[in-house]
């Protein structure tokens, strides 16, 4: 990166979830916390899936539709008062290919499968002509909204658990992400690895530049932190099919974390889009929400549901049609047990009250 070194305590890029007051997460039962409602998005546009689809005319499509869904939920998201976290591709963020490329780090991942380079795609001058690797428009009306946090999914949709990276690799990333998004001026609170490849031997490196929660993998086997071709494993990939619509593992709520350190915000649930194959057992998707999200809500603890604005892309009304049904949920159960909505940041900022022997979060 040959930019001038990033103020990582710049606060020009306070999110506007962040403005809340840590008055409204208390109970007046005891100090304890109330349960709550973390919504996770994974924004990276052609990204998140240059390594195994080509930029042809279906990709297109499926990427301007994401485009378009964005302020639809959006607005969805305000109609219920949600705050939600948008971790977002460090590339994304830029103005120009010129700007990418200033903010490139000159320490790149030297991954075993070549396919997984970011750095060897190649990309329009700008989101006018290349809405498809930029979109710092898109991220500004994101900021924009009430609510709503922009984090950090990495600078180039890095892949932590890939053979051949390392760890300096990795910091060189997140650095140049930092500075990317502070030149827009946001500053990076969150951090969600891409495909889930959580690294515990890389959160000091996110601690020490700044981000103060991350997205853990779901405490399951079948969701844990791998390579991503261990992941897509048949036997895992079915796994995690059937848990969106039977209770195999559970609630997979978590606890409030109770200290300022890095925490893990671990995910609950993996939103899956609309398939109109499975429409007949739409009904058992949102029943399997519904009780794990009243289950953190009658105990206090937090239900983290996460997934990428680009799943909506296909079939867009019945995915936004679900998402609705699941925010009417969740509005009855903040009606019913005081249960809030916050963003990965909120729950690192404000301060914890209730303890419990039970953790399902990291604290380094």
């Amino acid at each position: 990166m040959n930019t001038a070194s990033a103020n990582f305590s710049d606060s020009r890029g306070t999110n506007n979830a962040l403005q809340s007051s840590a008055q409204e997460f208390q109970t007046s039962q005891g100090g304890k916390r109330p349960g709550a409602l973390v919504i996770s998005l994974d924004f990276e546009l052609h990204w998140g899936v240059r390594d195994s689809a080509s930029l042809d005319g279906r990709e297109r499509a499926r990427l301007l539709s994401a485009r378009r869904i964005v302020p639809r939920m959006l607005d969805l998201f305000e109609e219920f008062s949600i705050h939600a976290t948008w971790a977002t591709v460090g590339l994304l963020f830029a103005q120009s290919r010129t700007e990418a490329e200033a903010f490139m780090p000159t320490c790149r991942p030297k991954y075993r499968d070549s396919r997984l380079d970011p750095y060897q795609e190649t990309i329009g001058a700008g989101e006018a002509d290349d809405p498809f690797h930029f979109a710092p428009s898109l991220i500004a009306e994101i900021a924009s909204r009430p609510g709503q946090e922009i984090a950090c999914h990495s600078f180039s949709h890095y892949y932590a658990m890939e053979p051949g990276q390392a760890a300096e690799e990795f910091e060189a990333d997140l650095v140049s992400a930092v500075a990317m998004a502070a030149q827009s001026g946001h500053t990076l609170r969150s951090y969600v690895f891409p495909r889930n490849e959580v690294n515990p031997e890389y959160l000091s490196i996110l601690k020490r530049l700044g981000i103060q929660a991350y997205r853990g993998t779901e405490p399951t086997k079948i969701k844990e932190a791998r390579s991503f071709d261990r992941q897509q494993r048949p036997h895992r990939r079915l796994g995690r099919l059937f848990d969106s619509y039977l209770d195999l593992c559970g609630n997979q709520t978590c606890l409030w974390p109770r200290d300022g350190r890095l925490i893990s915000v671990a995910a609950s649930r993996y939103l899956r889009p609309y398939s109109p194959v499975l429409q007949p057992f739409e009904v058992w998707r949102h029943a399997r929400i519904k009780k794990a999200m009243k289950y953190a809500a009658e105990r206090g603890e937090v239900f983290h549901l996460w997934w990428h604005p680009e799943d909506f892309s296909y079939h867009c009304d019945e995915n936004l049609g679900f998402l609705r049904s699941v925010l009417r949920t969740f509005d009855s159960y903040r009606t019913q047990h005081g249960m809030v909505s916050v963003g990965m940041a909120e729950i690192h900022s404000t301060q914890p009250v209730c303890t419990s022997e039970k953790e399902l979060y990291e604290l380094v």
